[in-house]
């Protein structure tokens, strides 16, 4: 049997989840728990509860009973969501102790690469994200390996953005389809990227490292969170390991902003674009090169 994935939602054409134009496929799961996600409904997977089911104003989310096999497996329950009937109102991510999101397919990599044939002739590479991708590493080693390998999809490059917490070994298993990946480098102090996302940073820098070696980092992205985030106070040290990076290499600047967060990151400081101009000021003058600002601060 093929590989199956766990996808929360397909883009057909984006143009700022690497170059040119890219389907982008945003599976479900994370193992990061940030204060300051956008996508939170990504992080966790849906247990199938169904506490959201009964709360669904119009009957979108059903709750179904999976017979278990002859081998002694035991049946259990699912919560299936019908696409034409949601209306996106979300009172189920509301609903859900977890924050998860029933709203979520199953792909297996043939579907997806039929997915991807319908589109083939408008885009120039996939691009996989999350949540975080790598956890659904199997799926992506598969459909990577089977788009090099078609001779319909194999001008098209295959990247992937990540949190960097992949294990050596994990990045070994799919540096020989990937063209490029995007890493985040949500702070440089271990115990602000603890306090941030609940995990260290040491896998991170290693994913850089490996990455770096094998020509497959297509681009940094940093995180600036006024007052929370060290960048401010860590800037020289940040610029020295950026501007030690291959030329290639695009520096994001990210700036943090409200939408879509919960919590106590409510209660942090937006990131204006005057800051943002001023952190690039910075990073230029002590030899960062290749720096990408947003175009939109919402």
């Amino acid at each position: 049997m093929g590989r199956v994935a766990t996808v929360n939602q397909i883009i057909p054409f984006s143009c700022v989840d690497g170059p040119g134009s890219r389907l982008v496929i945003f599976l479900q799961g994370c193992n990061f728990n940030c204060k300051n996600c956008h996508n939170p409904y990504t992080i966790d997977m849906c247990d199938s509860c169904g506490d959201c089911v009964t709360t669904c104003p119009v009957g979108a989310l059903t709750l179904t009973t999976e017979q278990g096999r002859a081998n002694g497996k035991a049946s259990k329950q699912r919560v299936l969501w019908d696409s034409e009937l949601c209306t996106h109102c979300d009172t189920c991510l509301s609903t859900c102790p977890r924050q998860s999101s029933p709203k979520t397919r199953q792909y297996s990599v043939p579907q997806m690469l039929e997915l991807i044939r319908s589109q083939v002739f408008f885009i120039n590479g996939i691009t996989v994200s999350g949540g975080e991708a790598t956890l659904q590493l199997p799926f992506i080693v598969e459909l990577f390996k089977a788009i090099k390998a078609s001779s319909d999809l194999s001008q098209l490059s295959c990247m992937i953005d990540s949190n960097g917490y992949l294990s050596e070994a994990g990045w070994q298993q799919v540096i020989p389809y990937l063209d490029g990946a995007m890493i985040d480098l949500k702070s440089w102090q271990e115990h602000t990227h603890r306090y941030i996302t609940g995990r260290d940073n040491h896998r991170v820098f290693t994913s850089l490292k490996l990455l770096v070696a094998a020509g497959k980092l297509y681009e940094i992205r940093l995180l600036y969170i006024p007052k929370i985030s060290d960048i401010d106070s860590e800037v020289n040290a940040i610029a020295g390991y950026l501007s030690q990076l291959p030329a290639s290499v695009r520096v994001k600047l990210n700036a943090f902003q409200h939408h879509g967060v919960t919590g106590e990151a409510l209660n942090w400081p937006t990131c204006s674009e005057q800051q943002m101009e001023e952190l690039a000021t910075r990073l230029t003058e002590r030899g960062v090169r290749n720096l990408v600002l947003p175009n939109v601060y919402l």
